[in-house]
């Protein structure tokens, strides 16, 4: 049986996310976590406006083309660390103080050994995968030095998000955003001190995210450490077999998600650099905004897999389609605020941050394109949250594999025949095969008895 304790001592009212009106609870949740993105992506486009005004459009383009390739490592740990968090979720909805506390505990000793791994892999397959995409010798060396100091602060990028996972799982939005005020200023000062001042280049931006990611870790931690919720003790560090299966069941399926999207990614990449610089360069900068206008539904989704995972735990099914409704509501709004500044501001967008005229143009297309099919993006980050909330990793993580299968085959299609837009078609066509798969699985999932949750050796 479960250890249930009185909910009034276990929770903070308001962090917990089974209780109170619905929309208030969600929005009120959303909201800190919306500004905390928010922050970490002005930072992005700030980082990368100062890489490329202060060393040049060649250091910009070894930045982005890395992009693909940092997201298959580091989103393979966010991927493991958000699976934990879900499993956190659930124990804390279902007042299981026992196996929360010691849900934390292995998550923290998984991540520690993940983030070794996932360092030693990055740093011994950077260079091959850079050569294998195709990688201009222009931005080679700026390329390699970028990527192996990110790679080499891998275990400050995991203990941030593990923590703020944690963080958010609990039902607070709150302290991540403090976190990120912090850090992000750091970040942006360290920057520019050591571009403009010290001329560092590329590892210069490189050593400033990693501090920056440092700083927010340890914010996180603190919090995490002192909340009376989440007691864990030594003990809780012996290892648990049945534990560390439920958390990595969970978290190996959203890490692979995540990876398979990448590879799809970086193939498409591959296609691209073969065009040249231009093309790298354009190719990063749409990144980069894509990134920023998909946030409000990005960070809908994780407030979706924090509401849905808590209350799939409380056994409350009619909390979750509420909370679901509200990310669906909130894609909607952004889809329109978002995606008409990427259809009718393309070529503003791309002259802040590039320099060349043509390189400019290339992007403009791309941005429009997206912009109109901006909606399906949004939608995916709702019902993939929705379904990994509940548990269930497996159709999100053949979402991914279908995002990867669908992307490279309509670059290899088109890219020759309409080129560059080719890059935002692919996109689009992907964006519709995972959300086709996702809501299929939730319309599916929903039904079945929350008592799936816990197995009887957890009781």
């Amino acid at each position: 049986m479960l250890i249930h304790c009185d909910r009034g001592d276990m929770m903070d009212n308001k962090n917990d996310l089974t209780t109170g009106s619905i929309s208030s609870k969600f929005l009120g949740f959303f909201f800190p976590m919306l500004l905390t993105n928010l922050l970490q992506q002005i930072y992005s486009v700030a980082d990368t406006a100062i890489v490329g005004k202060g060393i040049g459009d060649n250091a910009l383009g070894a930045v982005g083309n890395l992009t693909s390739l940092s997201f298959f490592i580091i989103g393979f740990s966010m991927g493991i660390t958000n699976g934990f968090a879900v499993i956190i979720g659930q124990h804390y909805g279902s007042d299981d103080k026992k196996n929360l506390g010691k849900a934390v505990a292995m998550a923290i000793e998984l991540s520690g050994i993940t983030a070794l791994v996932l360092t030693i892999a990055g740093c011994i397959i950077l260079k091959p995968i850079i050569l294998l995409i195709h990688t201009d010798k222009v931005i080679l060396n700026d390329c390699l030095t970028y990527g192996y100091i990110i790679f080499a602060g891998l275990v400050v990028t995991i203990a941030y998000n593990l923590f703020s996972g944690i963080l958010r799982s609990l039902g607070d939005s709150r302290t991540p955003f403090i976190a990120i005020i912090i850090s992000s200023g750091a970040n942006i000062a360290l920057d520019y001190i050591l571009i403009f001042i010290f001329h560092t280049g590329v590892g210069g931006a490189a050593a400033a995210t990693v501090f920056a990611q440092a700083v927010s870790a340890v914010i996180c931690y603190e919090k995490i450490r002192h909340m009376p919720e989440v007691s864990f003790t030594s003990a809780d560090f012996r290892p648990d077999a049945e534990m560390s299966v439920l958390l990595m069941k969970n978290g190996a399926g959203m890490a692979l998600m995540n990876s398979i999207t990448a590879v799809g990614s970086m193939v498409l990449q591959g296609y691209i650099n073969r065009y040249g610089v231009a093309f790298t360069s354009a190719y990063s900068v749409c990144t980069r905004y894509l990134n920023l206008f998909m946030l409000p539904a990005l960070t809908a989704g994780f407030a979706v897999s924090a509401f849905v995972s808590q209350n799939y735990g409380a056994k409350l099914p009619e909390r979750i389609m509420g909370g679901v409704k509200a990310g669906i509501g909130i894609a909607i709004v952004s889809y329109i605020l978002a995606g008409s500044v990427m259809v009718f501001m393309p070529r503003q967008l791309a002259g802040f941050m590039l320099n060349s005229a043509d390189t400019v143009l290339l992007a403009s297309g791309y941005l429009r394109i997206c912009g109109i099919f901006l909606i399906l993006l949004n939608l995916l980050f709702v019902f993939r949250s929705a379904v990994q909330g509940m548990g269930y990793p497996f159709i999100p993580m053949m979402s991914g594999f279908a995002e990867m299968v669908l992307r490279i085959a309509v670059i290899i299609l088109l890219l020759h025949g309409i080129g560059f837009n080719a890059a935002a078609v692919a996109d689009a066509v992907a964006w519709t095969g995972a959300l086709t798969l996702n809501i299929v699985s939730f319309l599916i999932y929903r039904k079945l008895p929350a008592a799936r949750f816990h197995s009887s050796s957890l009781s």
